[in-house]
C-alpha cells in the first residue's frame, strides 16, 4: 500500500481563505545573492537543508521513484518528466529573452538532498519490491543496490475492507485507529531524528482504496478525532496517514483517487496548521491524453458524440482495481475530466450528449506497462461525423515517478512561502484536482500549467504572465 514521504518544516498557522503567505520568497536556487549572508554567515532559505522523503509502500511507483532519483544523483540518467527539473519559465517580456529553468528560479530542494523511507504492506526493502514490481531492468536496480537495500518500510496501517485484493504481511497492531496515527507520528519523527532532517512532505501512492462517500465522521475535526478513538468502519488508512501527516506539519499530496485530506475535517486541520494539502489522482496515462486532446477540440468548437477509453493493466494497481468498489474510486475520478473541460450545459449543441465510457481491466500479462485505447466520435462543419483513434501504450510507475518528485519538491516549496491548505496551482498533477467546495475545478492541462507557472512568479516577486501582448504594438 505505496505513500510518498518527504520531511520538511510545518509552516504558519492560518485560518481557511487567511492564509499567511511570505512571498516573494528571498532567494532563488536555495542560494545567497551575492554580498548577502544570514546570521551564521550562510545562504539560508531552507531550500539546501537535506530532506527526507517517506513512501507510505513501496510499490511500483515509490520504488521506481527513488530508484531513479538515486541513479541521477550518480550523474547516471537526467530526470526526464519531472517539470520541477526539466521544464523551463519565461520571465517578463519576450523580448528580454529570460528563461531560466525552474530549478534554477525557484528554491527547490536539491535532489542530493533526499533521504527515502516509508511504509508498506509488505516487508520488502527497495531493492526487492522494486525488483518484484518489475518496473526497472537490473542494470538500473544494481546501480543503486546500496541505497535501496537500506530502504526498509515501516509496518503499514491496514484494513482489508478498504484494499481487498491484497494479503498484507507487514502491518500495524493496534487498539483503535486513534493509536495507528499516533504509530504514524512516530514514525515519522524518528525517521527523521535518524536523519538529521528538518522537513517531510507525504504523497500518497497508495493502492486505489474502496469507494467512500464522506460520512458524519468526515465534516468536523472533533468528530474525526471521536471516530479514530471509536476506530469508526468510515475512517480509512488514507485518512489515517493524511492525518497523521497534517498533525505532525508535514505537507501531504494524495496520488490515488481514495477519500483522504479531501475530507471538510481534514482540509480544516491543514487551514488551521498552516500545512499544505493537494490531490487527487496522479494524471499519468489515457486522463493524461483527454486533458491534452479534449482541450483543443473545444478550443476549435468541434462536436463530440462519444469517447470510449478502455485499459489494461497488470500491476499490483490492476490487481486492486479488480475489486469492484476500489474500480468505482477510479472510474468517477477519471470520468470527470471530461465535463469539466468541454463544459456542456454552456455548449448544449456541441457537448449536451456524449457518451463518456472508461472501463479498466485486469490483465497480468501486462505488468506495469499499461496500454489504452481510446475511440473519440467528434463531428464537425453541417454535422459531418470524424473519429479520433489514440492507443497509448505506457508505463505507468515511469509516468508517475517524476510526479511524485515535482509534488514533494513544490509542496515543500509552498509551504516555505507559508502557503497552507489546499494547493489548488498543483491541479496539472492530478486527474481531481482539489479546489474550495464553491470552485469547480479546472482540468484543462494548459490551463493548469498556466495557474502553475503564474504561481511560482508570484513566489518571486516577478510579473505574471498574461500572454494578452498588446504592448508589444503601441
Amino acid at each position: 500500500m505505496p505513500h510518498d514521504y518527504i520531511v520538511l518544516t510545518p509552516g504558519p498557522a492560518s485560518g481557511r481563505r487567511a492564509v499567511q503567505r511570505s512571498f516573494p520568497l528571498p532567494r532563488a536556487a536555495g542560494r545567497v545573492p551575492k554580498g548577502e549572508k544570514d546570521d551564521r554567515g550562510e545562504a539560508d532559505n531552507g531550500a539546501e537543508r537535506q530532506a527526507g522523503r517517506l513512501d507510505a509502500g513501496d510499490g511500483a511507483v515509490a520504488t521506481t521513484l527513488v530508484a531513479g532519483v538515486e541513479i541521477m544523483k550518480k550523474g547516471l540518467a537526467e530526470p526526464v518528466g519531472s517539470l520541477s527539473q526539466m521544464g523551463t519559465i519565461r520571465l517578463g517580456k519576450r523580448t528580454e529573452d529570460r528563461v531560466p529553468h525552474i530549478k534554477d528560479f525557484v528554491p527547490l530542494s536539491p535532489m542530493d538532498g533526499l533521504v527515502f523511507g516509508g511504509w508498506d504492506a509488505f516487508p520488502d526493502d527497495a531493492y526487492d519490491a522494486a525488483a518484484h514490481a518489475g518496473v526497472l531492468e537490473k542494470e538500473h536496480l544494481n546501480a543503486v543496490h546500496d541505497e535501496l537495500r537500506a530502504v526498509k518500510p515501516f509496518p503499514a496501517v491496514f484494513d482489508p475492507a478498504y484494499v481487498a485484493r491484497l494479503n498484507a504481511t507487514h502491518k500495524k497492531e493496534y487498539g483503535s485507529l486513534r493509536e495507528a496515527a499516533e504509530q504514524v507520528r512516530e514514525d515519522i519523527r524518528s525517521f527523521k531524528s535518524q536523519h538529521g532532517l528538518e522537513r517531510a512532505v507525504m504523497v500518497n501512492c497508495a493502492s486505489t482504496e474502496a469507494y467512500a462517500q464522506p460520512q458524519k465522521a468526515h465534516f468536523d475535526l472533533d468528530e474525526f478525532e471521536k471516530a479514530l478513538d471509536r476506530s469508526d468502519a468510515s475512517i480509512s488508512p488514507a485518512m489515517v496517514y493524511a492525518y497523521a501527516a497534517l498533525k505532525e506539519g508535514v505537507p501531504y499530496a494524495n496520488g490515488a483517487p481514495s477519500l483522504a485530506a479531501d475530507i471538510p475535517a481534514l482540509v480544516d486541520l491543514a487551514d488551521d496548521a498552516g500545512v499544505p494539502v493537494a490531490g487527487k489522482d496522479f494524471k499519468t496515462g489515457q486522463t493524461l491524453m483527454k486533458t491534452m486532446v479534449a482541450p483543443g477540440l473545444k478550443a476549435r468548437m468541434l462536436g463530440m458524440a462519444g469517447w470510449y477509453s478502455t485499459n489494461i493493466l497488470g500491476n499490483r494497481d490492476g490487481e486492486v482495481l479488480d475489486d469492484a468498489q476500489s474500480l468505482k474510486s477510479k472510474e468517477v475520478s477519471k470520468l470527470s475530466v471530461l465535463e469539466a473541460i468541454l463544459d456542456p450545459e454552456k455548449n448544449p449543441e456541441l457537448y449536451g450528449d456524449i457518451s463518456h465510457v472508461v472501463k479498466i481491466n485486469y490483465y497480468p500479462p501486462r505488468g506495469d506497462a499499461k496500454e489504452g485505447w481510446d475511440n473519440i466520435d467528434i463531428f464537425g462543419w453541417l454535422n459531418y461525423p470524424m473519429q479520433i483513434k489514440i492507443n497509448f501504450l505506457a508505463r505507468d510507475s515511469i509516468l508517475a515517478a517524476p510526479i511524485v518528485l515535482d509534488l514533494a519538491l513544490f509542496m515543500d516549496l509552498a509551504q516555505r512561502a507559508g502557503q497552507g491548505g489546499i494547493q489548488e496551482w498543483l491541479s496539472f498533477f492530478f486527474k481531481s484536482p482539489m479546489t474550495l467546495p464553491e470552485l469547480y475545478p479546472e482540468h484543462d492541462l494548459f490551463v493548469q500549467q498556466m495557474k502553475l507557472k503564474n504561481t511560482l512568479r508570484a513566489f518571486m516577486g516577478e510579473d505574471l504572465i498574461t500572454h494578452l501582448g498588446l504592448d508589444y504594438y503601441e
